[in-house]
């Protein structure tokens, strides 16, 4: 694919995450990101054949702004309490934000779609995010910042404590103060006083 290819499937996909974090996934037709990206249908199709497709590229793209953003926030002298710390800061962003966010389109994609495990996306950022917790606190351990007889069983903890404040934060809200304590809580558990 040329240059100029990558970038107009680039814009697509920009494009479409706009409509997606308007509509959801389930209301977003192929003809709304043809209006959104004011190309013809063919030229939408010459690059993707269906909204599920499109989505599973934007989720991609999201996945790397977001390693991008955390990774250029880590100082050199980082600890890893201090990188635990960001983490769960830019986590208690995106649950606190209203608007421009995927969320509620990726976990309608997730539900409609029955994707192989190879394809989940959202688990292997999952995983991936449990791994990466998992190593920050074994190095907590390592230098006295933490105190954890089992990094692995806290490290998944620590995200499914987050997407269920995810869901929480779609259906039934949450505010700042409860994002705060379940935070507090976590960091308690590995004998961090915040």
């Amino acid at each position: 694919m040329g240059e100029k290819s990558v970038q107009k499937k680039r814009y697509i996909v920009e494009k479409a995450r706009d409509v997606f974090m308007e509509k959801g996934f389930k209301k977003v037709t192929m003809k709304d990101i043809v209006e959104a990206c004011d190309i013809s249908r063919g030229g939408l199709y010459l690059y993707f054949e269906s909204t599920s497709q499109i989505f599973m590229e934007v989720l991609r793209m999201e996945s790397e702004e977001a390693d991008d953003v955390f990774s250029d926030s880590i100082t050199e002298d980082a600890t890893a309490a201090d990188i635990l710390l960001l983490f769960l800061k830019e986590q208690k962003k995106e649950l606190l934000r209203k608007k421009n966010t995927l969320t509620q389109a990726t976990y309608e994609f997730y539900f409609e779609n029955d994707l192989p495990k190879r394809d989940n996306i959202l688990k292997k950022q999952f995983d991936s995010a449990v791994k990466i917790i998992e190593k920050l606190i074994e190095a907590g351990v390592d230098n006295g910042e933490f105190l954890c007889e089992d990094c692995e069983g806290t490290a998944r903890n620590i995200m499914f404590v987050l997407e269920g404040l995810k869901i929480s934060a779609q259906t039934i809200g949450v505010t700042a103060e409860a994002v705060d304590r379940e935070i507090l809580y976590l960091l308690r558990g590995l004998g961090v006083e915040e």
